[in-house]
């Protein structure tokens, strides 16, 4: 039907119906609805299990682990799966904490990010006794040690350096140059303020350095890059202070196709040029290697993930140039994937209810928000006998789709329907009015 890489490795296409598992859209459409996410299970617990294995293969003991990027997507079954399959999650917020927690996973393979962590979320980090809570200002320096002195205990930190890499993606997914909001700039000296007032804190443990380039990264040569920064970061810190920090998480942003002429990126692809890049940049700077953690998050369940929709009108419409584009109109919008109108970001789609053999017209796929911009997919070669009552599937949704959903002009959130062995279940319930109605405070 279409590149596989953007695809989950459980769907297949019979006589132009798309199938996840053997069970068809149709089938699926009719027993939970549309707009409705499904996750292939298998799918997204091979791809995890692959990147652990990788970097355990390229770094034995030295493998610090994987951490999933819990930003890209997460319920508590998904966090459920990730304690089954050992690795560790990285959260950003008290809510998403929470959910690791709720899911089973255990604190000691949980890792703190943000920029501007609140005093409670730190304390509750602190309390339940997370792994590691990385360090992303002199204030929240300050309130870590606060809470350690107030838990009686020696918090482990990291400090995410910004070692000053454009990494060729988004402007707004790039996010180790300067001029970003996160992190420590090696270049200006903050990052070496950090490191001096960490050491004045009794309270704290300096375990080692972060760094995350950026998101939706093909290549490895940015990775390379920031691997020798952070040695060098860390040699410095060896000659300064005579011990060896002895962690590294280089952090995620590994790319995956969402369009045909894409390929994701796969463990094979990045790991063993990571293993050497940290190899010569260790012995460069007479460091022995540091435990390596890496954090992928899109890349795991990004393609594991399709939306499905249902087509409500069809309208042709002539265009400056005199042309006519065909404007596809379905069930969901930008409250389920905001992607294109923040990143201008590219999605394909299909049929997935029938076959086909109409010509491809210039199309253009939109939601039913009361918003212009309301644009899933800007540009597309689509069947010109599209009609409503089709079903449309659109796949690698599973980062960022359900996680950056809102309740734009009050519509409510698609559910999370989870397929494994011919078998679905609902993970995330769908969202009803009566959901919405409850957080109102009536006038009394």
């Amino acid at each position: 039907m279409s590149n596989q890489s953007m695809w989950s490795k459980n769907i297949s296409f019979v006589d132009g119906q798309l199938h996840l598992s053997n069970i068809g859209a149709t089938e699926l459409a009719k027993e939970f609805g549309t707009p409705t996410f499904f996750l292939d299970e298998e799918a997204f617990r091979a791809r995890a299990t692959a990147w652990s294995l990788a970097l355990a293969a390229e770094f034995g003991t030295q493998a610090g682990g994987v951490f999933y990027a819990a930003k890209s997507f997460i319920s508590t079954a998904v966090a459920h799966w990730i304690a089954d399959i050992g690795i560790g999650i990285d959260v950003c917020t008290g809510g998403e904490l929470a959910v690791a927690i709720a899911g089973g996973i255990s604190p000691k393979k949980i890792e703190l990010h943000g920029n501007n962590k609140s005093v409670a979320e730190i304390d509750k980090a602190v309390s339940v006794g997370v792994k590691t809570i990385v360090m992303d200002s002199l204030y929240e320096i300050d309130r870590v040690a606060a809470a350690a002195r107030k838990y009686g205990t020696r918090q482990a930190v990291f400090i995410r350096l910004t070692p000053g890499i454009q990494a060729h993606t988004h402007e707004s997914i790039s996010t180790a140059h300067e001029d970003v909001k996160f992190g420590f700039s090696i270049a200006s000296g903050a990052a070496w303020e950090a490191v001096e007032k960490i050491a004045q804190l009794p309270e704290l443990e300096l375990k080692g350095v972060h760094c995350h380039i950026g998101s939706q990264i093909f290549g490895t040569e940015s990775f390379e890059i920031a691997a020798d920064r952070l040695l060098q970061f860390m040699g410095r810190y060896r000659d300064s202070y005579k011990r060896e920090l002895p962690e590294l998480d280089l952090g995620g942003g590994y790319g995956i196709a969402y369009m045909p002429n894409e390929v994701t990126v796969e463990p094979a692809d990045v790991i063993p040029t990571l293993g050497r890049a940290v190899r010569e940049a260790a012995a460069k700077y007479s460091l022995e290697v540091p435990s390596i953690s890496i954090e992928p998050g899109r890349n795991i369940v990004g393609p594991t993930m399709f939306t499905l929709y249902e087509v409500g009108t069809v309208k042709d419409v002539t265009i400056e140039d005199g042309s006519v584009r065909k404007y596809i109109s379905v069930d969901g919008g930008m409250s389920e994937n905001a992607r294109t109108a923040l990143y201008d970001a590219e999605y394909f789609a299909c049929i997935a209810s029938r076959n086909s053999s109409a010509p491809l017209v210039q199309s253009r796929i939109v939601g039913k928000h009361c918003e212009t911009g309301d644009i899933i997919i800007r540009d597309i070669k689509f069947p010109a006998d599209v009609a409503p009552g089709d079903l449309i599937a659109t796949p690698a949704t599973g980062a960022y789709g359900r996680s950056m959903a809102s309740n734009y002009n009050h519509v409510p959130r698609p559910p999370v329907v989870a397929v494994i062995a011919g078998k679905a279940r609902v993970i995330v319930r769908r969202e009803t009015e009566d959901d919405l109605l409850a957080l109102d405070i009536a006038k009394m």
